[in-house]
């Protein structure tokens, strides 16, 4: 027999939130309409249930969310009472025990059939927890079909519910068929093209998306999304001409305005990209993220005084890259030559991931100013992790390089060698600190070392092909070498630049002349404009040679391979 809930019971739960309904049976409530509490199990709060549910409730206050997940787990199996099972979700979600979440999703769907909510909880634990595909599109279809009134809500939201998919094509395909029988709504076309763009498919998302325009000119939505399908189909000029076009007739809307200024900047059209930044900047003034977006642009087109006004004010706006912004102050300062200002940026920068540059660069320019012995000092940190403490040997040894000090650097490397001897990017850098220093045998132990620690290493493959190329030395070994190298990395143009260089060597000036001209199309380097006005003049092509060590001095004045070719050939 029956009985109800002491009154005991009662303030219990009352007292500790207990959310059961405490109603008559439903047989013996005379509602005409029906409301959601009249859909609820008519529950008997017994001593039991009462027990149950306070195991769980102190469980869970406790942290020990596996019996709490596993009592109200039971419970809602036990009382088939919708809310439970909704309590019973939450706290598996929150313990991350997605097994249960699922089981918990399927009594509260099953106990209030009409309740959107534990639907697409439920469609999101069969997608996480790998269910049939089957039985995941029966799912979605019936949150489609069975509430037309949130139909473009629930097609804009399909690809939501669908991210823990980790096979993209999979879900691709599912959103079209879930989508087909309703593609007279822009949002079933919006929900296939984003489908598309997450599958890096952005030839299917195009065509998707002009269904959507199609349906709905003009849809903000739409047009933002063919936006970013065209950047990831490289398409950036047309995406640029689509907002632009758009913003012509929508001049206040600031979504489009902002992607548009974004798509400038990967267009590297700084000087337009500043232009919208700072329209909508003069929209909402003292924005602390278009304040640092102008301000970046503006050191980018070295406007320096905007820079530093509106980097000052994004720091005082308290912006969250406060380090990169003291970094990129430091370096206007550096190109002021306001040593002092400076350093106190640099100094500024916490231990962030950008502690480890500003302490470099700021090293750097104490050295410049004569301060060679602070600078290294600086870099010196003995209680660092050993990554950082390499990173810091290789800056120190740069310092020592610039410093035209080869000797104390090679020296230097070395000690860390004995601490690391098969680190190979010590073994690189001390490989040509050997070749600078005319050691050939120690150069080439070392790389030879190094490629056998790392036969995919193209540069030291090439460095070595190189240095015997330079020398004249076993060409044909040398011309392996860097072979090898180009097979590993084809458009390095230092490789392309070698393999110009052992050809000439060969006497095979025309040959050569292909590899150079690519080399330097890639990167206008001095050492290669060096290499290809050499076979230039070689080849009697003397005003083309000229032209290319002009271009090369106008940029470099004081490299002294590129003047020492010069020199030599025009004697």
């Amino acid at each position: 027999m029956n009985r109800r809930p002491s009154r005991t019971l009662a303030r219990l739960a009352s007292r500790i939130g207990l959310t059961l309904s405490l109603t008559l049976p439903i047989a013996a409530q005379a509602q005409d309409t029906p409301t959601p509490e009249t859909r609820l199990p008519a529950q008997e709060l017994t001593a039991e249930t009462l027990y149950q549910f306070i195991l769980a409730e102190i469980a869970g206050a406790r942290g020990e969310l596996g019996l709490s997940v596993q009592a109200y787990l039971e419970l809602a199996r036990r009382t088939a009472d919708p809310r439970i099972a909704r309590r019973a979700a939450e706290i598996a979600l929150y313990a991350r025990n997605f097994d249960a979440a699922a089981q918990a999703a399927r009594i509260w769907a099953q106990a209030d059939p009409e309740s959107e909510e534990a639907r697409r909880l439920l469609a999101g634990m069969l997608v996480s927890g790998g269910e049939r595909m089957d039985d995941l599109q029966i799912h979605f279809a019936r949150i489609l079909a069975e509430s037309p009134e949130r139909l473009p809500q629930n097609l804009m939201g399909l690809n939501r519910a669908l991210v823990r998919l980790s096979d993209k094509e999979l879900a691709l395909r599912i959103v079209e068929r879930l989508t087909e029988p309703y593609l007279e709504h822009p949002e079933a076309h919006y929900a296939r093209a984003q489908a598309a763009a997450i599958a890096q498919d952005p030839a299917e998302g195009l065509a998707a998306i002009e269904g959507a325009l199609t349906l709905h000119p003009d849809w903000e939505p739409a047009v933002l999304l063919k936006a970013q399908l065209l950047q990831q189909a490289n398409a950036n000029r047309e995406a640029a001409r689509l907002l632009a076009g758009y913003l012509e007739r929508h001049p206040d809307n600031r979504n489009a305005r902002l992607t548009h200024a974004r798509v400038l900047v990967a267009l590297q059209q700084f000087d337009a990209a500043r232009q919208e930044f700072q329209r909508l900047l003069a929209n909402t003034p003292g924005d602390r993220d278009l304040s640092y977006a102008v301000a970046l642009l503006s050191a980018q087109l070295e406007d320096f005084e905007l820079a530093e006004r509106l980097f000052a004010e994004a720091l005082a706006a308290g912006h969250p890259e406060a380090d990169a912004i003291h970094l990129n102050l430091a370096q206007i300062a550096e190109r002021r030559d306001q040593v002092d200002a400076a350093l106190a940026h640099y100094a500024q920068v916490g231990s962030g991931p950008h502690a480890l540059q500003a302490r470099v660069r700021a090293a750097q320019l104490l050295a410049r100013h004569g301060r060679l012995e602070e600078a290294r000092r600086s870099l010196q940190s003995p209680e660092a992790d050993e990554e950082t403490r390499k990173r810091l040997l290789l800056a120190e040894t740069q310092l020592l390089r610039d410093a035209a000090q080869p000797e104390a650097a090679f020296r230097l490397i070395d000690e860390g060698l004995r601490e690391a001897p098969d680190d190979t990017d010590l073994l690189y850098e001390s490989a040509m600190l050997a070749e600078r220093l005319d050691r050939l045998e120690v150069m080439e132990a070392r790389l030879r070392k190094l490629i056998a620690l790392d036969p995919e290493h193209a540069h030291a493959h090439n460095a070595l092909g190189y240095t015997l190329a330079d020398r004249g030395l076993r060409l044909d070994e040398a011309e392996a070498l860097i072979e090898r190298a180009l097979a590993l990395s084809p458009d390095d143009p230092f490789i392309l630049d070698s393999m110009g260089w052992v050809l000439f060597r060969r006497g095979e000036a025309a040959a050569a002349l292909v590899h150079l001209e690519r080399a330097y199309a890639i990167r206008a380097d001095p050492e290669i404009a060096a290499h290809l006005g050499e076979v230039l003049w070689s080849l009697e092509r003397h005003g083309d040679a000229q032209d290319i060590w002009d271009a090369a001095l106008r940029e470099h004045p004081t490299h002294e391979g590129l003047q020492d070719t010069i020199r030599r050939l025009r004697r």
